[in-house]
């Protein structure tokens, strides 16, 4: 027997959509945007069923489209995450999250040695080695972060 369709989360008029976010990734996205920032209506779904991933957070951010920016950190915690742009109730975008091939200024370096956490002021960069799990290496140190290293600078 087919369960019954069953709205769980409200939908926005406008807004963002940010779907296919890890589980239990999602207070890592509200960081990233600095919410909840007393202005903006936002609901969030965790654990959430998913035929792609077993189970997925959600975030919907109301009158609010993301930079670029925010995209690609978001990449960084959640590579399989779809960003919809919503207009009057409609998706009027939709695009997948994409992990740069090189991460230039979102993180630092977790080796104290590096170079980049002296007072040379150098910018941080790492290539990416893996898209999933996420895993950079340093391009100065040669230091590798994997994802957990990288979600608690979140």
């Amino acid at each position: 027997m087919k369960k019954p369709f069953e709205l769980r989360v409200k939908p926005i008029k406008n807004g963002t959509v940010i779907d296919h976010i890890t589980a239990n990734r999602s207070l890592n996205v509200l960081n990233i945007l600095g919410l909840p920032d007393g202005r903006s209506k936002v609901t969030v779904a965790m654990n959430m069923d998913s035929s792609q991933l077993g189970s997925k957070d959600i975030v919907k951010i109301e009158n609010r489209e993301l930079k670029p920016s925010e995209v690609d950190q978001i990449a960084l915690i959640a590579p399989r995450a779809t960003i919809n742009i919503v207009r009057d109730y409609k998706i009027v975008e939709k695009a997948k999250v994409r992990l740069m091939d090189e991460v230039r200024g979102i993180l630092r370096c977790p080796n104290p040695n590096c170079i980049t956490n002296s007072d040379e002021g150098v910018e941080n960069r790492f290539y990416v080695i893996s898209e999933e799990p996420v895993l950079l290496r340093c391009y100065y140190c040669e230091r590798l972060i994997e994802a957990d290293e990288i979600e608690s600078q979140f």
